[in-house]
């Protein structure tokens, strides 16, 4: 083994514990990175889909007969002239 490839090894197994650690700290920020972007597709799509049903589903109305109620207020009105 040639004394150029010695000194090679010797700096790489010196170094080793560190460049170990920075592949682990990159790993992290990927994985980190690519939950970070699903939950942010995934609420999206919740988001767009709620807002798609509730475009769909049909108004609620509701009527009433509010005749007996005139029919109360004009009685005290009667009343109180």
């Amino acid at each position: 083994m040639s004394q150029a490839k010695v000194e090679k090894y010797k700096k790489e197994k010196a170094n080793r514990k560190k460049v170990l650690a920075q592949n682990k700290a990159k790993r992290l920020a990927g994985r980190i990175c690519a939950w970070v972007i699903l939950a942010a597709v995934a609420g999206w799509a919740g988001y767009s889909g709620y807002r798609y049903y509730e475009s769909k589903k049909p108004a609620e109305t509701f009527y009433a007969d509010l005749s007996p109620v005139s029919d109360y207020l004009n009685a005290l009105n009667t009343e109180a002239e």
